[in-house]
């Protein structure tokens, strides 16, 4: 169990996470304006970074990149449509889920090797 936990895999999936809800804070900091948001937006941004590096020593840094901010577009971009009513196009749902799909691919084509 705490191989699995010590993954560069399970860092990364954490990053992530961090990642879109700095994102979402900085969304309802309305461009700086509401500063306690975008405080917290810079907080977790840094502590996101902080559990993305480790990933770095096992995993590829182009697949570690690209599957964290793949990801995160297309988390953030389901949020925008579900909680602050965003509309997209069919057009770019179906880029979203191209970007969903290159992610996913390079996570499931990466193997954890020590550098």
């Amino acid at each position: 169990m705490s191989k699995l936990f010590a993954s560069g895999w399970t860092f990364l999936a954490i990053a992530i996470v961090l990642e879109v809800i700095a994102t979402w804070f900085l969304k309802l900091s309305n461009g700086f304006e509401r500063l306690s948001y975008a405080a917290l937006a810079i907080m977790l941004y840094c502590i996101c970074f902080f559990f993305m590096a480790p990933a770095y020593k096992t995993l590829p840094a182009g697949v570690v990149y690209a599957v964290w901010s793949g990801l995160g577009i297309v988390a953030i971009t389901a949020l925008g449509v579900v909680y602050f009513e965003e509309k997209l196009d069919l057009f770019q749902y179906g880029f979203i889920g191209l970007i969903f799909i290159g992610a996913v691919g390079l996570s499931l084509t990466t193997n954890s090797t020590s550098h």
